[in-house]
């Protein structure tokens, strides 16, 4: 058995790797979140609801390639060691995201706008999927068995507080200009500044000694001469990488996306509550959830991992419908009051069902994203698309063959055939052109007298803590899964998977769900369902190890 002999003092090991992954979640987040901007920027002007999900769609590309990065620098870490490995991903990821903010506008120099842009996502998603198992794996293998949920944890910090650290310095940001000049190129200087960040986190990782366990083994000539083998092509291991993935990761990944990224859309997108009252209400609810991560971490030391992962995936499954309602009800009640009084049902002849429309807005989104010629679109597209971006949540029902779309308002026929003036002016009969209000810039958001703060960061705060439940206790978790000779490899793909895959998508596949069927909250069976199939494979299938050291045969 090969135990941890700590060569450094743990606080300096937990610090600087904490530091540099949150750094690295800084660059790969103010790319999420200025992902709107980009519809705008870097693809043609058009179809405001296709420029949204080709945002989203990029957005997911960063997370798609991270389990490739995981392979890669995975098998350098098992190989050359933990140290070296995540000091080259750090590098990757700064420069990437320093180029985004170089990066020439669609406008300016065409197609090849979002070509760069989409090579260096590509490029910040390798280097994340070589980041978080290096991390994990190192701070672990510095950590006593009695604490190493707990010292983990920091590292599941780090993912909540870049999403802050983002938020935070685009909006101080937007103070110190217009919206005009914000839009026009101040987008650019959050990605221009991870050039100081990578220079602190490559000085601190510098300081770094290597995993006293993986030295160890280095020295008694146990280290794997073939990681990737070892861990995807022997079935024992290549099992325990399927069950990871389907019983912690996926579940993890959809839970985390939901909690943060697509609550915060659905707060801007959906509901129009102006984007600087989103954020803040998104990070006084992260900030106050983020002291959760260490307790979950803390907590599986005593009583287990897989128990409080388990317990999150169920309760965000059986919760998520009344809190995205609440939510609604809590940031844009006029909005809410008109969904129960005056429902909206949209007729057409080219209805199909909410799977069929799910796919063809997901594959019609991708196809035009890399092939953004105009398409010929129905009058049921196009008057879907003028209530989605009117924010106007609708049903799909099924009119006799042939026969025109007809708009129907709180149980009243309003409009037959489509025309943008027809569609308005049922709204504004309706009162649904009262679920804004017009700012001096001429920009229409949620009221924000009518917002009710204090409810609405408290359906945020139980969101978030759902995330810490499944998010707090993971590296741990997932650690102790796989022996140390192959154990940066086998968690990192995973890992990787479940957040790249099944996380990093979820908004897309969830807005689009949304466009697709009208129902606002029709995105949320997603994450459910991955949530409960997470549930299933972990209570019965996956082992609890937290009591475990980690030697070489963990996972034999």
């Amino acid at each position: 058995m090969i135990e941890p002999r700590p060569t450094q003092n743990i606080r300096r090991v937990i610090t600087a790797a904490s530091l540099g992954t949150m750094f690295e979640w800084y660059d790969f987040y103010i790319f999420g979140i200025l992902a709107t901007q980009f519809g705008k920027l870097f693809f043609p002007a058009g179809d405001e609801t296709l420029g949204y999900l080709s945002s989203l769609a990029l957005f997911g590309v960063g997370f798609s390639v991270r389990p490739f990065g995981a392979l890669v620098f995975g098998r350098l870490g098992d190989l050359v060691g933990r140290k070296y490995t995540f000091l080259v991903t750090i590098i990757v990821m700064g420069l990437a995201t320093a180029l985004v903010g170089m990066v020439p506008t669609y406008a300016q120099i065409g197609i090849w706008a979002p070509i760069i842009l989409v090579i260096l996502r590509l490029l910040q998603g390798l280097a994340l999927g070589g980041e978080y198992g290096g991390a994990a794996t190192y701070v672990a293998e510095f950590a006593p068995r009695e604490r190493r949920g707990l010292y983990t944890s920091f590292i599941q910090t780090t993912a909540t507080i870049g999403l802050v650290l983002s938020l935070v310095v685009i909006v101080l940001v937007q103070q110190f200009m217009t919206e005009q000049q914000f839009a026009a190129w101040g987008w650019r200087l959050p990605f221009l500044l991870s050039l100081g960040l990578l220079a602190i986190s490559v000085w601190i990782r510098l300081k770094l000694h290597e995993s006293p366990v993986f030295s160890a083994m280095k020295t008694l000539g146990k280290q794997s001469k073939a990681p990737l083998r070892e861990s995807f092509l022997r079935w024992r291991n290549a099992r325990m990488c399927m069950l990871v993935l389907f019983g912690t990761t996926a579940g993890q990944g959809v839970v985390c996306l939901t909690g943060q990224f697509y609550a915060l859309t659905f707060l801007t997108t959906t509901l129009r509550v102006a984007t600087a009252s989103a954020y803040f209400y998104i990070a006084v609810a992260l900030l106050a959830g983020t002291p959760m991560f260490l307790f979950f971490g803390w907590l599986s030391d005593r009583i287990g991992r897989k128990k409080i992962v388990v317990t999150g995936f169920l309760l965000a499954a059986l919760t998520y419908f009344p809190i995205f309602r609440g939510i609604t009800e809590a940031a844009n009640p006029a909005l809410a009051r008109l969904m129960q009084e005056a429902p909206v049902v949209l007729y057409t002849s080219e209805h199909k069902n909410d799977l069929e429309l799910t796919l063809l807005a997901i594959s019609e989104a991708a196809q035009k994203i890399v092939l953004p010629a105009p398409a010929k679109v129905t009058d049921t597209e196009l008057a879907r698309s003028f209530l989605n971006q009117h924010s106007v949540p609708f049903t799909l029902m099924s009119a006799a063959s042939g026969a025109p779309i007809a708009l129907e308002i709180g149980g009243r026929q309003v409009a037959v055939g489509f025309t943008e003036k027809t569609f308005q002016a049922a709204l504004d009969n309706t009162g649904y052109n009262a679920i804004t209000i017009q700012l001096p810039d001429g920009k229409s958001v949620a009221d924000p007298a009518a917002i009710h703060g204090t409810r609405l960061i408290l359906l945020l705060s139980a969101l978030f803590l759902y995330v810490t439940m499944v998010y707090g206790p993971l590296a741990a978790y997932l650690v102790e899964l796989f022996p140390t000779r192959i154990r940066y490899t086998s968690m990192s793909l995973p890992y990787h998977i479940g957040n790249g895959w099944f996380g990093g998508f979820l908004p897309l596949i969830a807005s689009s769900i949304v466009v697709a069927t009208g129902n606002i909250y029709a995105g949320l069976w997603f994450p459910i369902a991955v949530a409960i199939v997470s549930v299933l494979v972990s209570s019965f299938l996956l082992p609890e190890r937290h009591d475990s050291e980690l030697s070489d045969d963990a996972a034999e």
